[in-house]
């Protein structure tokens, strides 16, 4: 390669030859051969390269209007940081995630792809930062310390609001199937074990119900990621920031992402405190474990065909096996359960960087933005491709619910106000040990009549409260006078 391909910029280190056609500079250089870990770059996470360079285009702003920076150079900044946020220059920010330094090589990537893109704006080549600095200007007033946690903040702001979303794409696709199936009567389980009746629009109102709850506990976790510490600088005292430079930067902020952020009462105590990151990532593991629960119920209950659960249908995706014909699996349930093991694993992972930190930094924020970011895009596809795929499409075995629910010895349940407790385990047993119904065995030792047992077996009666006085009066008067015939006799 001959030397026209290469620019040469200085660091503490020394010189090194950087690409021509790069934009990043030689700390970023540097930090892309030093960690070589993940493969999964910056450059994946656009919330966070969009939240980077909404904090430098702030920065840009308020330093400007403090007097410390000139309106040529701040308008090169912010052209340049709006151009990024708009989708432009992602593949320059080429850093592993994964990196020591606290994020200091991240912060550095964003630094140079904005001073070098700036420069070219202001008509000068990339390198010529004698124009336009990537320390001295871009990051102004700034340290990595304040930028980075506060880009994570926004960033973390992005996806809760994208998660949103698609949680709620499910919890329609939930609620639509409650609706669907509000009268298909079933039994309901404990421990596997047959329970007493349900509907199933009841059991699938459930899981819309535990993702309403979800979202609203997330949007209450929000709220903590909107505290930022930027005017903290190194360790929160301000250092080489203007006094109304946290005010200032902090109002721009608001501007630029239109979310409304508050500065930290304590900014020392924010420079180092990752509370805020363990509550969010505790959030997603919650309601990965509701979700991995409500894929655990749809397996079950579309278990079979025919020698299982069998009471719904998933829809068919792919054909389930290379040597059993005709075999469907629950391929969409499989794969979320899988996302929510993945995140129980990151939140482990948060909340070992969120302990390590120590005295006035948490040097491993980057490996908390990994696994935050991680769960947030996985949890989000799980949430769509589980609403779409699967829940739209599911369909209910009428004919099978409704023959289960009638051979039940969970019936005998039902019958307690009227017959006691006794009685109605009597009637089970004898029921389970010959084969036969409830209602069968009710009928056959006069317990209850036929009309009576119609009026305490009806499906509305089976699954919601109910006022049992005037029926149990009836029949329990019934069964004296039958009593006293039988004395008679």
């Amino acid at each position: 390669m001959s030397n026209q391909e290469f620019r040469v910029e200085y660091d503490l280190l020394g010189e090194r030859q950087v690409p021509q056609e790069a934009y990043y500079g030689v700390h970023t250089l540097r930090a892309k051969e030093n960690f070589e870990i993940s493969g999964t770059t910056v450059s994946c996470y656009p919330n966070l390269i969009i939240a980077l360079a909404a904090v430098k285009q702030a920065a840009a702003v308020a330093n400007a209007e403090l007097g410390l920076l000139s309106p040529t150079l701040r308008d090169a900044i912010v052209a340049a940081c709006i151009e990024i946020r708009e989708g432009h220059l992602h593949e320059q920010f080429v850093v592993d995630v994964i990196q020591g330094g606290a994020g200091t090589s991240t912060n550095m990537n964003a630094n140079e792809v904005i001073c070098n893109r700036a420069l070219e704006l202001m008509g000068h080549k990339r390198g010529e930062y004698a124009h336009l600095h990537p320390n001295e200007h871009v990051n102004l007033a700034q340290s990595t310390n304040d930028v980075y946690p506060t880009a994570l903040r926004i960033a973390t702001f992005f996806a809760i609001e994208h998660l949103l979303e698609a949680m709620a794409q499910l919890h329609a696709a939930f609620d639509e199937k409650a609706l669907e199936f509000a009268g298909l009567l079933k039994l309901g389980r404990t421990q596997l074990q047959d329970a007493v009746p349900m509907t199933l629009g009841q059991e699938f109102s459930t899981y819309a119900v535990m993702l309403e709850e979800d979202m609203a506990r997330l949007r209450e976790a929000s709220a903590l990621i909107r505290e930022i510490n930027l005017g903290a600088t190194a360790i929160g005292t301000g250092i080489t920031a203007h006094p109304d430079y946290a005010q200032k930067a902090l109002e721009a902020l608001q501007r630029i992402t239109g979310i409304e952020l508050s500065t930290a009462p304590n900014l020392i105590e924010a420079t180092q405190d990752c509370g805020a990151f363990v509550q969010i990532s505790g959030m997603l593991k919650r309601i990965a474990v509701k979700l991995s629960k409500t894929c655990n119920d749809l397996r079950l209950l579309s278990s079979g065909p025919r020698a299982g659960f069998g009471e719904i249908n998933l829809p068919p995706m792919q054909a389930g096996s290379s040597i059993m014909p005709g075999k469907v699996n629950p391929v969409i349930p499989e794969v979320v359960n899988q996302v929510a093991f993945e995140v129980f694993g990151s939140d482990i992972t948060v909340t070992f960087a969120a302990e390590g930190g120590q005295l006035q930094l948490n040097a491993f924020e980057p490996i908390i933005a990994y696994a935050l970011f991680r769960s947030f895009k996985h949890l989000t596809a799980a949430c769509i491709t589980l609403a779409d795929k699967c829940v739209k499409g599911i369909t209910a075995n009428a004919g099978h619910l409704r023959e289960t629910m009638e051979r039940s010895l969970a019936l005998a349940t039902a019958l307690n106000p009227y017959i006691g407790y006794k009685n109605a385990t009597s009637v089970a047993a004898e029921a389970h040990a010959h084969g036969t119904t409830i209602r069968e065995v009710v009928l056959r030792r006069q317990l209850m009549t036929g009309a009576q047992l119609d009026e305490a077996l009806r499906p509305e009666a089976l699954i919601q409260p109910r006022i049992y006085g005037s029926l149990v009066d009836l029949i329990a008067a019934a069964g004296a006078g039958a009593e006293q015939d039988a004395v008679a006799k």
